[in-house]
């Protein structure tokens, strides 16, 4: 996992604030390089907890999408968690330690705060919410707010209605799919542009030429 040496920073956004996908997707173009094959996405979380399920959710959107390139680690089919989670890093530093890791998971919050997405530099601490001694990961991380933290915390992922973890994670997922979307049209026009200027100079060449002669 390469380091990043860039500004910190932390932004929040509520998953269903008016323009939510495309506000993230914009975020994601300037911190996430969608123009490198080394990009992997750690989608942390398990389906047997609805509150944690967060990550694999966006997991499957990803990994489901033919347009979505990237390789993507934790789905609803093959979890990424607790018992497998250092195993998936080293093996990612052994055939990829260049991959630049973007970790997603789930979080707890103040109630107030319930239903926001963070976006940040630096690695995610999973686990923490539950007093659990796992691995940091990612050169950028994503998280959701899914329930209120405080008090058995466990318990409270276990309870958390499923429908916002659902509703959260394919936010995440479609910014994800419209950055990398944005970036190839991007690419496209850019290539157009050139070759239309091309082909103007090559016009204007070739009259200068006939002119002349």
């Amino acid at each position: 996992m390469r380091s990043t040496l860039s500004t910190p920073y932390d932004y929040r956004i509520h998953h269903k604030e008016t323009g939510a996908v495309w506000k993230l997707s914009s975020l994601f173009l300037q911190h996430i390089p969608f123009e490198t094959q080394d990009l992997t996405f750690f989608c942390i979380g398990t389906d047997r907890s609805t509150g944690d399920s967060l990550g694999p959710l966006t997991g499957s959107f990803l990994s489901e999408s033919p347009l979505f390139p990237f390789t993507v680690i934790g789905t609803l089919e093959s979890p990424l968690h607790a018992l497998n989670l250092q195993q998936h890093i080293d093996e990612t530093r052994l055939t990829n330690p260049t991959a630049f890791i973007v970790a997603i998971d789930a979080c707890l919050g103040q109630v107030s705060s319930i239903g926001q997405l963070l976006f940040n530099s630096g690695p995610i601490h999973p686990g923490k919410a539950v007093g659990k001694e796992l691995p940091p990961v990612g050169d950028v991380s994503i998280k959701g707010i899914v329930n209120i933290a405080g008090f058995m915390e466990h318990a409270v992922l276990q309870s958390t209605r499923l429908y916002l973890p659902y509703e959260m994670s394919r936010t995440i997922a479609r910014a994800l799919q419209l950055a990398h979307g944005r970036l190839k049209s991007k690419e496209v026009y850019d290539s157009n542009s050139n070759s239309n200027n091309k082909d103007t100079w090559n016009q204007v060449g070739n009259s200068h030429f006939s002119q002349t002669n």
